[in-house]
């Protein structure tokens, strides 16, 4: 349901330019309320956990035994992976492998970032590179098709690499650096927030405006990884951030005091594209701000106030001149002009239901979740 004037929660800084946001008699968002009463009964803050995250490391041990890795995980130069590598290692007692996906568009800090902590943490590495005329003709597809979710393309390449490397190797457990602390307010889906990996949605958009054949190209649909990897082959997904005191500054200063680990500007800027695409594409041409997430979650967890989140979104992240210089560099990447790209910019927005998509499917699997308590956080 539309709202039809403007409302911002009293508690964190969600708003109604999510259409679908609802408030209780006190102004607080149902994002508050489903952290109050869902997530942080079970979550606790991350206290008092240790057990059970030790006991998810014996399971792990186990079954990593004879093997040369226990467990995989993805690492991306950003804070979560980092943090949650580290944790595997040193509070875990795990002998993780790590796999980086190099989709083409890594900023220097993040490829310096992934350096230290292997070096740091002494663990393998497996770099696995994506055919880049592939990746830049999905993402040329995914601009022209108008829809808001235009990190679809680096996201399914890299999970779906993460994956098809785990069930290749016979890696049975998956680590991510997903985790209530930072994440416990999940953008909705006109902010791009698109609930999982939908083959048919990608296959479609690639078939209207893609011009190269995706051969190589890793696509994982959600309900192969959520059933047929899941209950078929064993594969588990963990998060073990959720079992330990994650605080993000604390975080970050741990990493830079044992690995010389630089933190980033904000969440996700390990990406060139992402960062684009979050700073300057989406707030400009769809006027949805991720900050408003991002931000929204350390207010709920404590890490933030809410004054310095309504400080800090009420300008941009970037710079203008910076962020015009990256749409200049996003053009030249993509092997167009800038002015074909301020075309595509300002030709008309659509959404993911233009094109053909299980999005029924995956809400169903999504609510099933939540019926569960497999999924904390509020999906819509």
């Amino acid at each position: 349901m539309m709202n039809d004037e403007y409302k911002i929660c009293t508690n964190c800084i969600m708003d109604t330019s999510d259409p679908n946001i609802t408030f209780d008699d006190n102004g607080e968002c149902d994002y508050c309320q489903n952290f109050k009463s869902t997530i942080l009964p079970e979550w606790k803050y991350g206290s008092d956990r240790i057990d059970e995250l030790m006991s998810v490391s014996k399971k792990i041990k186990k079954d990593g035994q004879n093997r040369d890795f226990d467990c995989i995980i993805g690492l991306s130069g950003g804070l979560d992976s980092s943090y949650t590598a580290h944790i595997a290692k040193n509070v875990m007692g795990l002998r993780p492998l790590l796999l980086h996906v190099d989709a083409g568009w890594n900023t220097d800090q993040a490829v310096a970032n992934v350096e230290k902590l292997v070096d740091g943490l002494g663990l393998d590495l497996y770099t696995e590179v994506i055919n880049w005329e592939e990746m830049k003709d999905l993402q040329l597809a995914f601009l022209k098709s108008q829809i808001s979710d235009q990190d679809l393309p680096q996201d399914v390449a890299f999970f779906s690499a993460l994956y098809k490397f785990a069930r290749q190797h016979n890696i049975k457990y998956v680590l991510t650096g997903g985790n209530h602390s930072t994440e416990c307010c999940r953008e909705p889906e006109e902010w791009g927030g698109y609930p999982g990996i939908d083959k048919r949605l990608i296959k479609d958009i690639h078939s209207k405006f893609g011009t190269k054949s995706l051969k190589t190209f890793p696509i994982v649909d959600i309900l192969k990884y959520k059933i047929l990897y899941k209950y078929f082959y064993g594969m588990e997904v963990f998060r073990p951030l959720n079992y330990v005191k994650y605080i993000k500054a604390e975080a970050e200063k741990t990493l830079n005091d044992l690995y010389g680990w630089e933190k980033f500007q904000h969440k996700h800027h390990e990406s060139r594209f992402t960062r684009f695409y979050e700073d300057y594409w989406m707030p400009k041409k769809f006027g949805y701000e991720k900050r408003r997430a991002h931000f929204s979650s350390l207010i709920m967890t404590g890490q933030m106030t809410r004054e310095d989140a309504l400080k800090r979104i009420s300008s941009p992240e970037m710079s203008e001149d910076f962020l015009d210089k990256e749409f200049q560099y996003v053009a030249n990447k993509l092997d167009i002009t800038k002015k074909e790209l301020i075309e595509i910019f300002n030709a008309k927005n659509k959404t993911y239901s233009n094109y053909k998509n299980k999005r029924f499917l995956i809400g169903i699997g999504a609510n099933i979740m939540r019926m569960l308590g497999l999924e904390k956080r509020l999906f819509r």
